[in-house]
């Protein structure tokens, strides 16, 4: 019998990102295989406040690790202690965002233990955990086991539902800091530079409204009434991006933010192959476009076939009408 460790991944502002929420749901899904509990690490300057926030999700304990040198995130200043405190589970998990698939790696080769990385599934096969992980841009899919004694691996996001607080309130209990590796002293955080929006955070949004070159230097003249109408976040395709008409921060695909809102809309976007693997698991999708052969209207929950300039326009007038 071994359990689970949920590494949790905090925002700016020291509060719990909702993509550690899929992260526990994987947990929660490989416990049939681990035959234990599971339980969650959060390091940060204001650990304790942030553990607060999940002490409702049915874990066994939520480990703290309250520290200064935990206000700015580096994979060399968090390594060591995420691994000394794994070291006591048979799975290390987060999600597979910028942050998991940056520090879970070296977590694994710190504990010489098997990873696998940006899994779409896990299961429970012969008392085995199998984890299951997209090839060629979500066109096939891989199967795997690892046989080490500890296991790490990070979860996709959009496949995995954010888990829901399940009552209750797990203990709080603190841990100590491991003493920093010889790498952590020759690294030193500088500066972030993100895109500061007043929207929703894109990966984080319920609504996304994403649009592609078509709408050309019209991009946001176009899609920011919509978006604002709907409270929700702007997104592109790597085609808006390269030809300039959005910034890189919005970009939506393979190459770009893996999103899976409850409504996604699409709007002047064909539907290649590298986009849609960024989108597909969004719950409803909309599509506008003006030629009835785009491949997004495959993938398409409700599609319209319709110049964009005139239809962005005419649903944003019915929106306004129903308040």
């Amino acid at each position: 019998m071994s359990d689970a460790l949920v590494v949790a991944e905090l925002a700016e502002d020291g509060t719990v990102k909702k993509a550690t929420l899929s992260a526990i749901t994987f947990a929660q899904r490989a416990l049939p295989a681990l035959g234990g509990s599971f339980s969650i690490l959060v390091l940060g300057a204001n650990a304790k406040a942030a553990a607060s926030e999940l002490a409702g999700f049915g874990a066994a304990k939520v480990l703290t690790c309250e520290d200064a040198a935990f206000a700015k995130y580096t994979a060399e200043g968090f390594t060591p202690t995420v691994a000394e405190v794994g070291k006591g589970f048979g799975l290390v998990v987060a999600t597979a965002t910028t942050f998991g698939k940056d520090l879970l790696p070296r977590v694994a080769a710190r504990l010489d233990a098997a990873y696998a990385g940006d899994c779409s599934g896990v299961a429970s096969e012969g008392g085995k955990l199998v984890y299951k992980r997209p090839m060629f841009a979500g066109n096939a899919f891989g199967y795997c086991t690892l046989g080490t004694p500890i296991q790490v691996a990070t979860a996709r996001q959009s496949e995995f539902e954010a888990a829901s607080a399940s009552g209750g309130a797990s203990p709080i209990e603190s841990v100590a800091k491991a003493a920093p590796s010889a790498a952590a002293s020759r690294v030193e955080f500088v500066s972030l530079e993100a895109v500061k929006s007043e929207r929703p955070e894109l990966t984080e949004a319920s609504v996304i409204v994403s649009g592609g070159r078509a709408l050309k230097d019209k991009f946001f003249e176009v899609l920011e009434p919509l978006a604002n109408a709907l409270g929700a976040a702007l997104g592109a395709s790597r085609a808006a991006v390269d030809a300039g008409y959005a910034p890189g921060d919005f970009q939506v695909g393979q190459t770009g933010k893996i999103v899976a809102p409850k409504l996604y809309f699409a709007i002047g976007i064909s539907g290649a192959i590298q986009h849609i693997a960024g989108m597909k698991g969004s719950k409803v999708i909309v599509a506008i476009n003006k030629d009835p052969e785009a491949p997004i209207f495959q993938l398409a929950d409700y599609g319209l076939v319709a110049d964009l300039f005139v239809a962005v326009p005419a649903l944003i007038a019915e929106l306004k009408k129903r308040g």
